[in-house]
């Protein structure tokens, strides 16, 4: 694994590398069976079921994509499509039976997560609005059950109903759907799931595909604007945004696309930061800076501006030595932090490390500038937001090694005295010390090595890396993770078979982003003085 292949990755994918999402395949197999490969997807939803009834995801993240995947095949089943769908030559996946069982194990599986103690919904975008919007159809479908000729889900022929999800408004969908409807317009954050929206958001007048073609950057809100092929421009442009989406990810779709900014910042940035050698492609920091409007950037065509995406591209610049402006981030700004964008519902602690990355690093390269009240204050608000044990948890991240890298590294960088930032770092390595697997990875559910390259980015770019009373730990703990991303990489250089961490509308991996975080990891573990001088003996 070298930099400059990341760098021929990134060129040779322009529109960035994305894992494939089972909500969004799903959304496609139920809103655009006329797009080609539709039983390929089909046979995807079928084959990716799991043992249990469920989905794709861990804990509280697998209810979207599970019942994504009930709808759609639910739906092929009512309208008859059952058997239709086999997929490649001789597969039974889409038959009739293996439809339904399909369906009766996700229906059981959804029915248990929503029923009986439920737990929290995960913090994912729209996830109470998609929640309604997918329970809705999918009760319209069993309630239909008694009176149509599909077998195999006679125990859902009754009053059995799929639960609405707790706490939520049922009163939500309706009224979005009614907006969109007037066509008085909606925020631009809500095109990334139009989906939801039904039937009103088939061409609807007050909404655009961007450059590239796509609502929202999602297949599925692309899909259900679009909701068949059509002759006029902007039509044209979308059904070449999904062809091609779906031509680049085997058939199937990923939640966003094109992640383009996203992608070369977190990449440029990760390995700036940790002075891995890499050779710059030509203007790729001309198109980054080029990318930056008077409001800031989004994450793709098609997306709000977000400060996350605005702070990262920022911080890449000014490591690459060219000049930038931090006071664009000032429209996210709030009493005591900075939101991800205005109207944001949440809060994420990674956006604000990353702003105050950016402030940081601006005003220890401007001595004339003075940023220490921004700084202070992100300072105190990732404090206050710092969990008992150490750690740190994100809406953009399922993994807290994710999480407390980020803030981690941040405040040891450019947190305040002032703020206690020291106190803070020393409790996330004394945190990341103690959570350590046996095989020497790092994870929240099973070790990964992405989550091993953030553990040991926050033992070896903070201060804890040169304080002798934590030396020997982190030395120890350092080997032993970087034997375990070693013998990762030898077994898969591209990383493939680690599983999607990164939260949307469904869980993704971005490829690229990933695979750099693991290199940095491991050239900042073979830099460090003891353990290069200890393999240099060996």
């Amino acid at each position: 694994m070298r930099a400059d292949d990341l760098m021929a990755d990134l060129t040779a994918r322009p529109l960035g590398e994305v894992t494939p999402s089972v909500y969004e395949t799903g959304r496609l197999v139920s809103l655009a069976p006329w797009l080609t490969g539709h039983d390929q997807r089909v046979e995807y939803l079928v084959r990716s079921q799991r043992a249990d009834g469920s989905w794709w995801a861990p804990a509280e993240f697998g209810l979207v994509p599970t019942l994504s995947a009930t709808e759609a095949l639910l739906r092929l089943l009512t309208s008859g499509g059952g058997g239709t769908a086999g997929g490649t030559a001789g597969s039974t996946a889409g038959s009739t039976a293996a439809l339904a069982d399909a369906v009766d194990q996700g229906l059981a599986a959804a029915y248990r997560r929503l029923s009986d103690r439920p737990a929290p919904l995960p913090d994912t975008p729209g996830v109470e609005l998609i929640l309604l919007s997918l329970i809705e159809q999918v009760n319209e479908y069993l309630a239909a059950l008694p009176d149509s000729g599909v077998s195999g889900l006679d125990q859902w022929r009754g009053e059995a109903r799929i639960p609405p999800p707790p706490g939520v408004d049922p009163g939500m969908l309706p009224a979005v759907r009614a907006r969109v409807a007037s066509g008085t317009g909606v925020p631009k954050k809500f095109l990334h799931m139009l989906e939801v929206a039904g039937d009103s958001a088939r061409r609807a007048p007050t909404i655009r595909p961007s450059d590239t073609g796509s609502v929202g950057a999602s297949p599925a809100a692309t899909a259900a604007w679009l909701g068949g092929e059509g002759t006029g421009d902007m039509e044209r442009s979308a059904m070449s945004y999904l062809t091609d989406t779906l031509a680049a990810h085997s058939g199937l779709a990923p939640c966003a696309y094109p992640i383009t900014l996203f992608e070369r910042s977190w990449v440029l940035s990760g390995l700036s930061r940790a002075g891995v050698p890499y050779s710059l492609p030509a203007g790729m920091a001309e198109e980054l800076r080029g990318a930056l409007g008077p409001d800031g950037t989004a994450t793709g065509s098609g997306l709000p501006v977000d400060a996350d995406t605005t702070s990262v591209v920022l911080y890449a610049l000014e490591l690459l030595g060219l000049e930038i402006d931090p006071e664009v981030l000032r429209g996210f700004e709030l009493d005591d932090h900075f939101c991800t964008w205005p109207g944001e519902d949440g809060q994420s602690v990674t956006v604000n490390a990353h702003v105050l990355d950016v402030f940081g690093h601006y005003g220890a390269s401007h001595p004339g500038s003075d940023h220490t009240a921004t700084r202070d204050k992100l300072s105190r608000w990732l404090r206050e937001r710092q969990d008992p044990d150490g750690s740190w948890s994100d809406r953009w991240h399922t993994s807290p090694y994710y999480a407390t890298a980020g803030c981690a590294v941040a405040l040891d960088h450019f947190g305040t005295e002032t703020s206690g930032a020291g106190a803070s770092v020393r409790a996330a390595v004394r945190w990341t010390l103690d959570t350590q697997q046996s095989d020497g990875s790092w994870g929240r559910w099973n070790g990964t090595a992405e989550e091993t390259a953030y553990a040991m980015h926050t033992l070896l770019m903070t201060r804890s890396v040169s304080d002798h009373r934590w030396r020997g730990a982190v030395d120890l703990a350092v080997e032993r993770g970087l034997d375990f991303l070693a013998e990762r990489v030898a077994n898969a250089e591209d990383l493939s078979g680690e599983p999607p961490l990164w939260v949307d509308k469904d869980l993704y991996l971005p490829g690229a982003i990933v695979r750099s975080a693991v290199l940095t990891a491991m050239h900042l573990a073979q830099v460090s003085a003891p353990l290069a001088a200890q393999r240099r003996a060996i």
